[in-house]
């Protein structure tokens, strides 16, 4: 709807894919469908396409991991995107990429939870100590970055 307006300011298709950051072929597009139907040719149809689970579906998937994954035949208690891929695709048939997976749980609210995992034995006074005292001399020099390191710096040699 803002092209619409700025087409009726009669702004220039390069200010327009500026401003609203779209490519030039959308506003190409926009533009001609303005020109012959008016502001509501530019409304949304809604999305492309309809999600593969419906929410009662995903209510029925969100209630797997409860049953563990042994119960779904991994060794392990990790519930990865592929994992989640590989349960849809068992029960309910329906085909998803990892990336598609990942993107329908966060927009049902999941989030990406990494575990801390330290020992119980952790002393934080020593492991403070060796990244202070330790860890510098097992680093050493040719590590570090310094002004002048890097072989785009130096003049080319002919």
């Amino acid at each position: 709807m803002q092209a619409a307006e700025r087409f009726r300011q009669g702004d220039e298709a390069t200010v327009i894919v500026h401003d609203l950051r779209v490519s030039v072929r959308s506003v190409q597009r926009w533009r001609k469908a303005w020109s012959q139907a008016g502001s509501r040719a530019l409304a949304s149809k809604g999305p492309a396409s309809l999600p593969l689970l419906s929410d009662e579906l995903f209510a029925v998937l969100e209630r797997e991991p409860a049953k563990g994954t042994v119960a779904h035949g991994w060794p392990d208690q990790t519930r990865t995107p592929s994992r989640i891929k590989t349960l849809i695709g068992r029960g309910f048939h329906k085909s998803y990429t990892v990336r598609g997976v990942a993107a329908l749980l966060k927009r049902h609210g999941w989030s990406c939870q990494v575990p801390a995992r330290r020992t119980i034995e952790r002393d934080e006074n020593l492991v403070t100590r060796w990244m202070k005292e330790t860890w510098p001399l097992v680093e050493g020099p040719w590590r570090r970055s310094a002004p002048g390191s890097s072989s785009r710096t130096k003049p080319a040699s002919r």
